[in-house]
């Protein structure tokens, strides 16, 4: 026989209106596929609602700005490589230059074209798998399928220049660390010529797609003042409506010399930072292109031997290049810079990547601070995801393209 309940126990139990929800606190990664990364976030959720995000950041501890106090100045390009390695290439760049910087060294102008052609190329790798991911991420597996093509066709010509694919420690302080191959140009040509039509497929796959647009327009909005005070660059920044690049704001190498365009939205929303690394795409094609056009002959690398490693071939036959050599790699020895510090800044794929170097004069630096671009985006997650549904966090990650390597603090 069923118990009836009493009068006191009707009073008890609440009705299904009155009911109070109540938060839970849970934890967004460190392993999970849309984290893109060992990133870690303490949520708040009630329901399906996040009401509170606590970003941590530098959950994967690398120490890489304190390995830079304990390597010479050309060792630590293998370190650069580890922290962004979806675009290695770009942050092996920016750290020869401030070092270049630093010393009062000139790479010669074939040494500037070649890094200009290489740091693209490399955020071409970096965009193309950036927005198949998003896509991923969102239920658009075949885009990403064809991005993770493109990015191997790349690869191919980065083992050609570099001996690697992944990290590819190419820089030296004063130049690189080869002269590209004969064909290098024809390869470049030859992946230039089929990409454009890759981008226009992805766009027919995803920019007008009702569910890929249900899921990013709108969603993790910022407006252009919150980035300005966040701190952003890159193409979130561009998103919000502001046209900072550092290739032209803090011209380097030789892009005075070449005519691109700075890509720009205004919605600063998930779609509009697609759309703008969609366009920058289309941009760096366009640069790679009329460098390849310019590009000089002459040597790669500064011509001062008390900085820049003699290429193997004179090391092998001439004594002097092998005393050169000697000196600058033996402990003890090495660059002999000058006292002093600089800060120095390129535009990596995810915005600016800078390098703040103090030399008390030794073969090492005194210290090692590095402005990475995924530590300033990371910590605008909160704003965007706060009051916003779990789902609309992993579309507002993917936009980000957080590498968590970058967030060692």
């Amino acid at each position: 026989m069923n118990a009836v309940p009493t009068p006191e126990i009707r009073r008890m139990a609440p009705k299904a209106s009155q009911a109070v929800s109540q938060s839970m606190a849970m934890n967004l990664g460190p392993s999970h596929p849309a984290c893109h990364g060992t990133l870690r976030f303490k949520v708040e959720v009630n329901g399906e609602q996040i009401v509170k995000c606590d970003p941590e950041i530098g959950f994967l501890h690398t120490g890489f700005e304190k390995l830079g106090e304990y390597r010479s100045y050309n060792q630590f390009v293998v370190v650069t490589d580890r922290m962004n390695y979806l675009s290695p290439l770009n942050n092996n760049i920016g750290y020869a230059i401030a070092c270049e910087e630093l010393f009062g060294v000139q790479v010669p102008p074939r040494g500037q074209y070649l890094r200009v052609i290489m740091a693209e190329l490399s955020r071409l790798s970096d965009h193309v798998i950036s927005v198949g991911l998003q896509g991923m991420d969102l239920g658009a597996f075949s885009a990403m399928l064809w991005t993770f093509v493109e990015r191997e066709k790349l690869y191919d010509i980065f083992e050609a220049v570099t001996g690697a694919r992944l990290t590819t420690s190419w820089t030296r302080v004063g130049g690189v660390f080869r002269d590209v191959p004969e064909d290098f140009p024809e390869m470049v040509r030859a992946f230039l010529d089929k990409f454009p039509r890759i981008i226009d497929e992805i766009e027919l796959m995803l920019s007008s797609n009702r569910i890929f647009k249900d899921r990013t327009v709108g969603v993790g909005t910022m407006t252009a003042e919150q980035a300005v005070a966040y701190g952003l660059t890159g193409p979130l920044l561009r998103a919000c409506g502001v046209p900072y690049d550092v290739r032209r704001a803090r011209p380097y190498l030789c892009y005075p010399d070449l005519a691109f365009d700075i890509p720009i939205r205004f919605e600063g929303d998930v779609y509009a930072r697609y759309l703008v690394r969609m366009e920058e795409m289309r941009q760096s094609v366009r640069i790679v292109r009329e460098a390849l056009e310019k590009l000089p002959s002459g040597p790669v690398n500064a011509d001062d031997r008390k900085v820049t490693l003699p290429s193997k071939e004179r090391v092998y036959r001439d004594m002097e290049s092998l005393i050169h050599h000697f000196k600058i790699v033996m402990p003890g020895h090495g660059i002999a810079p000058p006292v002093g510090e600089v800060y120095s800044c390129t535009e990596a794929p995810n915005g600016e990547l800078g390098f703040y170097l103090v030399s008390d004069g030794t073969g090492v630096p005194y210290r090692v601070r590095i402005r990475p671009p995924s530590f300033y985006n990371h910590q605008t997650f909160p704003l965007q995801v706060t009051g916003r549904l779990i789902s609309d966090a992993v579309s507002a990650l993917a936009s980000l393209n957080v590498i968590a390597g970058e967030l060692d603090r």
